[in-house]
C-alpha cells in the first residue's frame, strides 16, 4: 500500500486593503511634515527678533550706531509663519478638497516667507527710517550699512514650511482627520449606534437626553 506524503500547498496571500501598503509611508510623511512645519515656523519667528541690518548715522559732529531687527525690516515672514502654523493644524481638521486647499496655503506661506526674508536681506529703508527717528532728522541716512545672516536663517526656516506644505499636498490624502465624525465614518458600530438611537456621542446634550429617557447611549449593538 503506497503512502502519499502530505506536502503543504502554498496559500495565496490575502489581498491587502486599499491604502494598507501606503500606511507606513503616510505615517512617515505625516511625522516629517509636522516636524518640518513646526521647526520652520519656530526658526522664522526667532530669526525675526534678531538684528538684520546695522550701520551708523551722523549726529552733530559724531556718529551713532543704528540697527534694525527682522520685524522692523519686514513683518511678512512673521505673519506668514503664523499662517503656516495655523494651516499645519488645519490640515487635520479638513478632508478632501479642503485639505488640498489648506495644504496649498501651507506651501505658499512658506514660499512667501522665504522670498520676503531674502528681499529683506538687502533692504536699507528700515534702517534709514530708524536713523531718522533717532536723530530727529527726516533726511538722515545710514552709512556703513551691513546686513547679518539672520534673514537667510529665516529664509531657511521658511523653506522647511514649504517642504511641509509639499508633503501635505503629496501625501495628505492618506493622513487622518481630527474629530469624532471621522472616527464614526470608519467605525460601523458607532455609525449603527448613532442611527439606532439618534444620539451623537460627540454631543453632550444628546447624551443627557438619552440618559433622561433611561437609555444607555454607550451600549453597543
Amino acid at each position: 500500500m503506497g503512502y502519499v506524503s502530505a506536502v503543504p500547498v502554498p496559500q495565496p496571500r490575502a489581498a491587502r486593503p486599499n491604502g494598507a501598503a501606503a500606511a507606513p509611508g503616510g505615517r512617515r510623511s505625516l511625522a516629517a511634515a509636522l516636524l518640518l512645519g513646526a521647526l520652520g515656523a519656530t526658526v522664522v519667528l526667532l530669526s525675526a527678533g534678531q538684528i538684520w541690518a546695522e550701520g551708523t548715522a551722523a549726529v552733530g559732529g559724531g556718529t551713532l550706531p543704528v540697527e534694525a531687527d527682522g520685524g522692523t525690516v519686514t513683518g511678512v515672514p512673521t505673519a506668514l509663519a503664523i499662517v503656516g502654523l495655523a494651516a499645519l493644524v488645519a490640515v487635520f481638521a479638513v478632508r478632501r478638497a479642503g485639505r488640498l486647499l489648506v495644504s496649498g496655503l501651507l506651501a505658499l506661506s512658506g514660499a512667501g516667507a522665504a522670498l520676503s526674508a531674502v528681499l529683506g536681506a538687502s533692504d536699507s529703508s528700515a534702517l534709514d527710517a530708524e536713523a531718522a527717528r533717532i536723530t530727529g532728522d527726516s533726511a538722515a541716512s545710514v552709512a556703513g550699512l551691513a546686513h547679518t545672516a539672520w534673514p537667510y536663517v529665516a529664509a531657511a526656516g521658511a523653506l522647511l514650511i514649504l517642504v511641509a506644505g509639499l508633503l501635505a499636498l503629496r501625501f495628505g490624502r492618506n493622513w487622518p482627520a481630527m474629530g469624532g465624525r471621522y472616527e464614526r465614518e470608519g467605525n460601523p458600530r458607532a455609525a449603527r449606534r448613532t442611527a439606532r438611537t439618534g444620539t451623537d456621542p460627540d454631543r453632550p446634550e444628546d447624551l443627557w437626553k438619552a440618559l433622561d429617557r433611561g437609555e444607555d447611549p454607550t451600549r453597543e449593538d
